[in-house]
């Protein structure tokens, strides 16, 4: 499968002071000072570590904020050793870089207080001849933050040159989010995409399951992992040999647990009865659900417990008995996320719950192992649309046990009504309490109604064959698209070698390009405030007039451009039906052709537009800055708008 060498970082080293030897002690302890003191190390030590080994990169991949300063690294280096300018430099930076947010609210980005920058970065600023306003505005412009604070993610936002979330919905969360940057750019086309985060399939796959695929996959299945077509070799497993792996991973999980729960007792200085009934807990054949996770407040560990009445039936019914265990960690600052933990280890020995509900201490990967292959359902019950991607119910399902989630993250798209339950629908909600009502009851609903009854359900042979059905579902649905091959491909294919080509090209000619496209983007920007859009006022004629559907429609506007060439424009028409909101909904774009000038940098332009259904359309034109060799053409967030008319198409 390959290996690739890691190289830590690490201050505490005898030629440093005693507090530079702190600096990379504690991952999440310290104060700003000590995380921005990690940041720099991470990034311009990261570079120079680099060039010690002799490594030298054609491609900069960013996970979140923290690695960042890199960039000012290698923008120093570029000016000192090659000459450039600063705003050349940036354009080489943002050829070779991407950056990989995986942030799915404002709060979460790093930020500095500007006397920490002014601090650390003050020294800098003359070598890439730059002032300190200049330097201070590529971590500002995020409408949440104050001004007298410098926003990493904003930052790298700014310095890559291509940008990604890592799901479907975080990526649109994310255009959400940072649409600040890009300026009169609609949403949908800020210049952030996705790649939805996967798991390493052999690393967190069972080794039971192992021996099935092996068995009716072929041998050589770890090399196929995204090939869809494989994967319904799944249904070839005979439901009996799928369902004793299964039952062998259960039997497995609960021995584990209980002799975790035994040492965990022994610590907690529990009574010695209390500690000899672990061995008469856990019943290998109760559906077992399972909740392990870091102990976010936005995870919502505590939602299945908001009716303690209605979860205390369902977990003691005598026929049909359930019995959940949850495991997690905090972050070490998060103290409501540790008042979370112990509302739920208090809650865990109440009547009714008691050996029903269980909370396993010290979550590390042997435990993950044996969770995610050994219960019958995986809960994830984050606050919509809060969880980024997410990668445990991934793995849960890889081992056949079933995803029972808010269709949030990574399960929005992996969630296809015949492989798991989701728990409410995609509607948000502004006010948290409605919405945690409204997931609770559907979450109790589903348990009791379909999820419950589904795995009691037993043919002849005592096995649940619709379960077991649901089982293959979501192995061969969700295994091959939500692994780190497929991941590792699309990041390949739609990011590194883009960006590998965009270096190589840059680089050329003493990195002409760069320098052609900062003096095109300087004169640009200097001069974009001069565009005027003049509608042919002719067009409102058409507001009392009924357009044929299917019927091409013209449309004509003039473009004063000031300085700026015809070359470096392009005009469009945007168009679509109009929402309730009186907003275009679902845009359709149309290039307008150059017709000629009218004279003083005044220029005719026309398009044409087809309006296929009946309905209200609005639509209106636009210029965007154009050049062939920009990365995407929202890069330098530049747009003129004019409004226009509504028309009814019949």
């Amino acid at each position: 499968m390959g290996r690739v060498n890691i190289y830590m970082l690490d201050t505490d080293i005898a030629e440093n002071s005693p507090h530079d030897r702190n600096i990379t002690s504690t991952l999440y302890g310290g104060d700003q000072e000590t995380r921005i003191s990690q940041e720099i190390i991470l990034g311009i030590g990261g570079i120079r570590a680099l060039d010690t080994l002799g490594i030298k990169a054609s491609v900069y991949h960013l996970n979140e904020g923290h690695s960042a300063f890199c960039t000012l690294e290698i923008i120093r280096k570029l000016i000192q050793n090659d000459g450039l300018s600063f705003s050349d430099a940036r354009e080489v930076v943002a050829a070779s870089t991407v950056f990989t947010t995986h942030t799915p609210v404002p709060a979460g980005s790093d930020r500095f207080p500007l006397y920490l920058m002014d601090k650390y970065f003050s020294y800098l600023w003359p070598s890439l001849g730059i002032d300190r306003n200049t330097f201070m505005e590529m971590g500002l412009d995020a409408p949440s933050d104050s001004p007298d604070v410098f926003n990493m993610t904003i930052f790298a936002l700014k310095t890559a040159g291509q940008r990604n979330g890592v799901s479907k919905l975080h990526g649109m969360v994310s255009r959400n989010i940072f649409n600040s940057i890009w300026r009169g750019i609609p949403e949908e086309e800020v210049p952030i995409g996705s790649v939805t985060n996967g798991i390493h399939s052999t690393t967190w796959l069972n080794p039971a399951f192992k021996n099935l695929f092996d068995k009716y996959l072929g041998e050589n299945w770890v090399n196929n992992i995204p090939d869809t077509k494989m994967w319904n070799n799944i249904n070839n497993i005979p439901d009996e040999e799928l369902w004793n792996a299964h039952m062998e991973n259960k039997q497995k999980m609960i021995e584990f647990v209980r002799h975790r729960l035994k040492k965990q007792m022994i610590r907690n200085g529990e009574a010695p009865e209390a500690i000899e009934n672990i061995d008469k807990i856990l019943d290998v054949n109760a559906l077992t659900i399972g909740f392990a996770r870091r102990f976010a407040t936005y995870k919502r560990a505590n939602l299945i417990f908001r009716n303690l009445a209605r979860l205390q039936r369902m977990l003691n019914k005598p026929a049909t008995p359930v019995q959940i265990i949850f495991a997690g960690k905090a972050h070490p600052a998060d103290h409501p996320g540790h008042e979370l933990i112990k509302q739920i280890y208090d809650l865990s020995h109440q009547e009714g719950l008691k050996g029903k509900i269980f909370i396993i201490e010290n979550y590390d990967m042997k435990l993950a192992h044996h969770l995610i292959a050994g219960v019958d359902v995986w809960l994830n019950n984050p606050r919509r649309p809060l969880e980024a991607s997410g990668t445990s119910g991934q793995k849960a399902a890889l081992n056949g046990v079933i995803n029972f989630s808010v269709l949030d993250g990574w399960w929005v798209e992996g969630y296809n009504g015949e492989n798991g339950w989701a728990i409410s629908d995609e509607n948000y909600y502004i006010n948290t309490e409605q919405q945690d009502n409204v997931d609770a009851q559907s979450l109790y609903a589903t348990l009791e109604e379909e999820i419950i009854p589904l795995y009691y359900q037993r043919n002849p042979k005592d096995l649940p064959v619709n379960w077991i059905k649901k089982m293959k579902e979501s192995i061969k649905t969700c295994a091959p698209a939500f692994s780190t091959a497929r991941m590792v491909q699309e990041y390949t294919k739609d990011y590194y070698l883009t960006a590998m080509r965009r270096n190589e090209e840059i680089m050329q000619n003493h990195y002409k390009l760069a320098h052609e496209l900062s003096q095109w983007k300087t004169q640009i920007l200097n001069e974009w405030h001069q565009i005027k859009i003049i509608p042919d006022r002719k067009l409102n004629h058409f507001s009392d007039q009924k357009i044929i559907a299917g019927h091409p429609l013209e449309l004509n506007t003039t473009v004063y451009l000031g300085n700026i060439n015809p070359t470096s424009v392009r005009v469009e028409v945007y168009y679509g039906k109009i929402g309730q909101d009186g907003l275009i909904e679902e845009p359709q774009i149309a290039l307008m052709e150059l017709q000629g000038e009218n004279g003083n940098s005044s220029y005719r332009y026309k398009g044409t537009i087809h309006l296929e259904s009946g309905g209200e359309y609005g639509y209106t034109f636009r210029v965007l800055p154009y050049h062939s060799e920009l990365l995407n053409e929202y890069d330098l967030g530049l747009v003129k708008w004019v409004d226009e008319g509504n028309y009814n198409v019949q």
